[in-house]
């Protein structure tokens, strides 16, 4: 039986519909999912375009995917067929060498991409790992789930690694990534801090968790609050005064990134020896911290906020993700 997907024939090239054949039999860990939804991320923009080198084409992306389980392989133990899950970014890794021991699936050298070297999300079927395919809790619709899996990962695992409650917390960049940190801060009970060169998003930040809102171009405002955030999280993909944001750390402090920046950083070593401060950056999230973040959203309400368009409008999803136009989070409706 034959269904629908859209692929980019070529970098760069608009996704147009095609047909896949769905497999007679699956893996003995494979579930087949009926996909419901599927958000839109940018590194789906990079795949189309190649940006990474990585990319064959004709490439179906997608990689934040919700919908229910149809059939399973024969050794499927954790999910059953009419589950409601959820698949990220990673749909698979060998789960026994010293990192995916550890709970850090991210790191395997062998792990498989959703949508890289293989149909993604974009589609009305998707074969995963069933090991990588979590249930959604009932309290998150598909919609605001979906993008959940890669976007609420990746700056959720950096805030439950490194935040206390106690702590003054930084966002940088109120878009598909910031949205959802200034969510999760809120509800880990620190003292959260939205940094935006558009003033106009201020009564938007406070509403999404923000306490306070300052405009990152206000150099007079930016120089108040030297020393003043025991974390600072860099959502954008823009090349920043690295220095000046260090100088916002506390003693003992981090500014992480998660944001895929060009270029490179430069600090003064001094600034980082004096200060004991620290730099760092990490990418999505094991499977223990997406079941952890997925029942964190539930329980506290944190929410993708979405735009929602049928899978046969994924070029004009794909527009307004390109032109930085989404508010904040490009979701395709399958079924």
């Amino acid at each position: 039986m034959s269904f629908r997907a859209y692929a980019a024939p070529a970098a760069g090239k608009e996704l147009e519909p095609i047909q896949l054949e769905r497999p007679s039999e699956l893996g003995p860990f494979d579930v087949e999912i009926l996909v419901e939804c599927c958000g839109i991320c940018h590194s789906d923009i990079h795949l189309i375009d190649n940006d990474w080198r990585i990319s064959s084409y004709p490439l179906i992306p997608g990689h934040e995917v919700v919908g229910k389980i149809v059939r399973k392989g024969a050794l499927v133990q954790n999910v059953k067929e009419g589950d409601r899950v959820g698949v990220g970014w990673q749909c698979a890794s060998c789960l026994a060498c010293e990192w995916c021991e550890r709970g850090e699936e991210p790191a395997c050298d062998h792990h498989v991409a959703t949508c890289v070297g293989r149909p993604g999300g974009y589609a009305e079927y998707l074969i995963a790992d069933s090991r990588f395919a979590f249930p959604i809790p009932e309290a998150l619709p598909s919609e605001s789930a979906a993008p959940l899996l890669c976007g609420g990962i990746t700056v959720f695992t950096p805030l439950s690694r490194f935040a206390s409650p106690s702590d003054r917390v930084g966002v940088i960049g109120i878009g598909g990534l910031g949205h959802l940190a200034l969510q999760f801060a809120r509800a880990m009970g620190c003292e959260v801090t939205a940094f935006s060169t558009s003033p106009s998003k201020e009564a938007e930040a406070k509403r999404l968790g923000a306490h306070h809102f300052v405009v990152s171009t206000d150099e007079k405002a930016m120089k108040a609050l030297a020393n003043s955030f025991d974390l600072i999280l860099s959502t954008v993909t823009a090349d920043l005064n690295w220095p000046m944001w260090l100088s916002l750390v506390r003693k003992h402090g981090r500014l992480q990134l998660v944001g895929a920046s060009p270029g490179n950083i430069s600090v003064p070593v001094m600034q980082l020896v004096g200060g004991q401060k620290t730099i760092s950056g990490t990418i999505i999230g094991g499977r223990a911290g997406i079941r952890k973040m997925l029942a964190f959203a539930a329980r506290h309400g944190v929410r993708a906020q979405a735009e929602v368009l049928p899978l046969d409008r994924v070029n004009e999803a794909v527009a307004r993700v390109r032109a930085n136009q989404a508010r904040y989070r490009m979701v395709l409706k399958v079924q």
